[in-house]
């Protein structure tokens, strides 16, 4: 059995009319999971624990929450449990989806620290340069 890096997943912060906004619905969450409601289970799931679930607001990867584990709900629906946290990330173009993508921990964007994360450019400026082709 190999340490392989665990597989993460992308998908809009639906809703969320801010980074804060996301991050204040997580934390919301206390000690407990943020749920993810989806339809289908994910076939690669068992890779995405330990992983993260990257957001996605204007067009930008924005932060992470880590990958508790998935849970079938009584509908047979699924719940994705996060951990209640938002951890800031280099921001990165990222297209609009519907549902959730795979991403790989090689392409995924770094975290940033404590300082560095004020020198993030905010997702609607990567969001206007990447569409002039800047980055």
């Amino acid at each position: 059995m190999t340490d392989a890096a665990p597989l993460h997943m992308t998908k809009i912060a639906f809703s969320a009319t801010s980074v804060a906004d996301l991050r204040d619905w997580l934390e919301s969450h206390g000690a407990g999971d943020a749920l993810m409601t989806t339809r289908y289970l994910p076939k690669r799931h068992e890779e995405m624990v330990g992983g993260s679930l990257y957001w996605i607001h204007e067009h930008a990867l924005v932060g992470r929450s880590p990958i508790r584990r998935f849970t079938q709900r009584e509908d047979g629906r699924w719940h994705i449990h996060l951990e209640p946290v938002l951890i800031p990330v280099m921001p990165r173009p990222k297209r609009a989806h519907q549902g959730w993508r795979y991403l790989s921990a090689a392409d995924a964007p770094a975290d940033l620290d404590g300082e560095t994360a004020g020198e993030a450019m905010p997702a609607g400026l990567v969001r206007d340069l990447s569409r002039l082709g800047l980055m």
